[in-house]
């Protein structure tokens, strides 16, 4: 099957001080998107920042920037509705409104480093039904096994759709370590058919990306993920992130999928 890479060119930690390269503005989001999409990646999960590069859910600045990166390239854009640990669920569930093809759905309440990741679980169930009405498909982002379970009783409850689509997060303070045997855990106790990648955050994140591809998951690579290209030497952009996911997937004899072929595979609804 086909490997499909996801750019998360941004995300709601890092900042302009740990790596100059790190787009926040929609404008520098949107050409950052451009390149990795012109490097391979189909999927941008997306997140926002505001003028002072802090992380939003304003509506106005997530319309201008899905706007600038459809004007520029067909990459399929995945809003994130994690937002940032400060700002209300609220606000974040708010961003599937603008219809997305897809967005993040995070199904359980977590530490999250010095923080608190908030997701009440009635709040979950509604932002899973409406993602459900609008026809936005969830990217189910599960940090622990108790989050995999979670997403599964959404599933019963008629709430999710199949194919599942899951992101396994590794890394994160509070939740699983990095280590082969915990994505290998996950990886065994995924319902039949569901579509997989793996995040790894920080320094796993290339060991454990070539282990999710060799064992036919998908790939997401970005600054959101690692700031830096190998020890010691700060990614001087996504694309060389994202270049080196589509190496390793074709060094592995797995094509890497278009936008078509990705939109099919995760069982998107029609535009």
């Amino acid at each position: 099957m086909t490997a499909i890479i996801t750019v998360a060119p941004t995300g709601p930690i890092a900042t302009k001080a740990d790596n100059p390269a790190l787009p926040t503005q929609p404008e520098e989001i949107a050409a950052a998107v451009t390149e990795a999409y012109e490097a391979g990646a189909s999927i941008a999960h997306i997140h926002l920042r505001d003028e002072q590069h802090r992380p939003t859910a304003d509506p106005d600045i997530a319309r201008r920037t899905m706007d600038l990166i459809g004007e520029r390239c067909p990459v399929l854009i995945q809003l994130s509705t994690g937002v940032g640990l400060s700002v209300p669920f609220e606000e974040r569930e708010a961003l599937v409104e603008l219809r997305p093809r897809m967005a993040t759905l995070n199904p359980c309440s977590m530490s999250f480093g010095d923080g608190e990741f908030h997701n009440p679980p009635t709040a979950v169930r509604r932002l899973a039904g409406r993602m459900r009405d609008l026809g936005v498909k969830p990217e189910l982002e599960i940090y622990d096994t108790g989050h995999l379970d979670a997403c599964l009783r959404l599933l019963d409850e008629g709430l999710l759709a199949e194919p599942l689509q899951f992101s396994i997060v590794l890394g994160v303070r509070g939740g699983m370590a990095a280590t082969p045997q915990n994505l290998m855990t996950m990886v065994d106790r995924l319902p039949e058919g569901a579509a997989w990648q793996v995040i790894a955050i920080g320094r796993a994140n290339l060991r454990l990306t070539a282990i999710g591809l060799a064992l036919g998951g998908n790939a997401r690579a970005g600054l959101e993920d690692s700031l830096h290209l190998r020890k010691g030497e700060l990614a001087p952009g996504n694309t060389p992130l994202v270049s080196r996911a589509v190496h390793l997937a074709r060094a592995l004899d797995r094509p890497v999928a278009d936008t078509e072929q990705a939109a099919a595979q995760l069982g998107l609804s029609p535009l």
